[in-house]
């Protein structure tokens, strides 16, 4: 039984915040079922690693360990604004994007506020907004992807942000860019509109809205974008976001100092100066897609379209066990949800080819076992 000591001392909307589960690690599995080999397909990661250019950026910075990196970011933000065709004031440096979902609640939402985000999304949102003591809005899914009529529909004069994320994860579902017009339009300008992008590099539908391109027209966009997968730098935690200078100062006031380690910034600005390794990802990313698409079809097991680097598959309401089953023969995926139509998929991030098959031949035997 844990000890409840402090529990009248914590702030109400505190408790009620359900603790994020990451994907089980690969050293935990080892040591759990005694496996030599396994396969992670759990956490989105790049399974080609990073680029050889910021690898030996971060062999290089090693012996400046002992000094606190540059609390500005700034070379990596100039090569973030090059990059982009932003000015570097209107970029802000987090400890992963997920940091930067935070702090956007901390500096615009508290209680008796609303944040408004869709069912199937992203728990950060939802946790965010727990954390600023703000009402979660959750706006029921349409097609396992957002509603965006129904979310502008939702929008009342308490909302202060609305969190979308393009595509989506876990669902790996898109908006398009027409549907996107449609709603940016219906937004009041005093509404924050937060678009996560931790997976645009892989979308491969041309009706795509990229954030960036609306920063000018609309002064009340937020554009978040991550370093931790195709980039390949999970474990390094680094993400941006762009936005108003406006906005990135008041970001920056509650921005904790040094929060984004020495390493991560010059991993990251030798990332960027790398665009055939992320064409190398993309590419090996459309054939691990089709290749478990092809699989999931021969099966006769339905999925949710993707346009990421992952997919969710429907094994039924013997998800859980096959999700079991599959971690005893090292293959790791990830549950999506404990309750509802959604718990009967398990999510599959794209691996290497011998990868994508360890995953297919442990879930063909369990499904169709060889008597």
């Amino acid at each position: 039984m844990s000890n409840t000591l402090f529990n009248n001392q914590v702030l109400p909307h505190i408790q009620s915040i359900q603790t994020y589960q990451p994907g089980k690690p690969i050293s935990e599995c080892q040591r759990e079922y005694q496996l030599s080999r396994i396969t992670k397909l759990a956490s989105n990661e790049n399974p080609l690693g990073a680029s050889q250019k910021a690898i030996q950026a971060i062999q290089g910075a090693l012996a400046d360990v002992g000094r606190y990196p540059d609390g500005a970011c700034f070379v990596l933000k100039n090569a973030l604004a090059d990059f982009l065709k932003r000015d570097s004031n209107e970029i802000t440096i987090g400890n992963g994007s997920n940091e930067l979902l935070e702090l956007v609640a901390r500096v615009f939402a508290g209680d008796g506020d609303e944040i408004i985000f869709s069912e199937y999304a992203f728990p950060v949102y939802e946790i965010s907004a727990q954390i600023v003591g703000a009402t979660a809005v959750k706006v029921p899914a349409k097609n396992w992807g957002h509603d965006l009529t129904a979310m502008a529909d939702a929008i009342t004069d308490k909302t202060k942000i609305i969190y979308l994320a393009n595509p989506n994860n876990p669902t790996g579902t898109l908006f398009t860019e027409s549907e996107w017009k449609k709603f940016i339009t219906r937004v009041p300008k005093t509404v924050i509109v937060v678009l996560d992008e931790a997976y645009f590099e892989y979308v491969r539908e041309p009706d795509y809205a990229n954030g960036i391109d609306y920063l000018d027209h609309y002064p009340n966009l937020l554009v978040s974008r991550t370093f931790s997968k195709a980039y390949g730098l999970a474990s390094l935690r680094i993400g941006y976001l762009v936005g108003s200078e406006e906005i990135m100062g008041y970001i920056n006031k509650i921005r904790a100092p040094f929060n984004v380690n020495h390493l991560a910034q010059v991993a990251a600005t030798a990332a960027l100066m790398d665009p055939l390794f992320v064409e190398n990802t993309i590419h090996l990313n459309n054939k691990g897609m089709q290749e478990l698409t092809d699989f999931f079809s021969d099966m006769g097991l339905s999925y949710i379209e993707s346009q990421a680097n992952f997919i969710c598959v429907h094994i039924g309401s013997k998800a859980l066990a096959v999700n079991q089953a599959l971690l005893e023969q090292g293959v790791i995926v990830r549950p999506v949800s404990q309750q509802g139509d959604f718990s009967e998929y398990l999510r599959v991030s794209i691996g290497l080819k011998n990868e994508n098959e360890h995953f297919i031949q442990a879930l063909s035997g369990i499904l169709c076992p060889k008597n």
